[in-house]
């Protein structure tokens, strides 16, 4: 680590005030060029603690930047992950303020939920497998407290992966049941098919990516508690929305989940 302590909580403190307040900034690497990787998840770390502090609940995590397309559209190639919190749920077929929003985008995910913990270094997709109660649909928000989306990879992080809100609907399935690398996913917006993909768009695998991130959390000393939600990333480019638009993924042989932006 690179940052001061007190920089890092200041820090921490600008980025939960611009997603509270739904207000943008320059990304934080202007200021810090010197900011390493540790000191981005230190920020997102104090940022999380400051969150349950208030009442937050941590329901989650997230990996984001997982999919080829999203890498390509953010211009990256490193997966990051995040955490989720209670009050980032949206009610299946519910609606999303737009203006607790900067920038909105969606992006279909499968979700995971856990039924024992996961715990790293070495671990991988049987181990995954095995640990999952089920899979679901899920669409994430995201929503960069950056300025016209321009960030840089280790301000992303600090910013929690733009995490923002989600949504998870349609039929909970076993993974014995399903082939998650040839899952198909249609995202539409206004009943209008905008992205297709399949799950191996994720690391060729979703359940990669919830390896990769028991792995990382490993190296912080954390684990993946059983009975957590895991958005897996995001399987095709992220979509904008705003205000009146319905957004809906269906996912072969899991149903349909989706949400309403006023």
């Amino acid at each position: 680590m690179t940052l001061p302590a007190q920089t890092i909580a200041e820090l921490a403190r600008h980025l939960d005030a611009c997603a509270s307040q739904a207000r943008d900034t320059v990304k934080i690497t202007d200021a810090h060029p010197e900011m390493d990787w540790d000191d981005a998840y230190a920020i997102q770390d104090h940022m999380r603690r400051q969150q349950l502090q208030r009442g937050a609940r941590l329901v989650g995590y997230k990996a984001g930047l997982t999919s080829h397309a999203k890498m390509r559209q953010m211009g990256v190639e490193t997966p990051v992950f995040g955490y989720l919190l209670d009050s980032f749920v949206v009610a299946d077929g519910g609606t999303c303020e737009t203006a607790e929003l900067i920038h909105p985008k969606v992006e279909p995910e499968i979700a995971f939920v856990t039924k024992a913990e996961l715990k790293g270094p070495g671990c991988h997709i049987a181990a995954v497998l095995a640990a999952t109660d089920f899979v679901i649909p899920g669409i994430e928000v995201i929503d960069s407290r950056y300025r016209d989306f321009k960030f840089d990879l280790k301000s992303v992080i600090a910013d929690n992966t733009s995490a923002a809100r989600f949504v998870i609907g349609g039929q909970p399935m076993a993974v014995r049941s399903l082939d998650l690398r040839t899952v198909g996913v249609v995202l539409e917006k206004n009943g209008e098919p905008m992205a297709f993909g399949a799950g191996a768009a994720v690391l060729g695998h979703p359940a990669a990516a919830i390896a990769a991130l028991a792995n990382h959390l490993a190296a912080r000393g954390e684990s993946i508690p059983a009975g957590s939600l895991i958005l897996s990333g995001g399987i095709t480019e992220a979509v904008a929305v705003q205000a009146g638009d319905c957004v809906s993924l269906r996912v072969q042989g899991m149903g349909a989940t989706g949400m309403r932006f006023v």
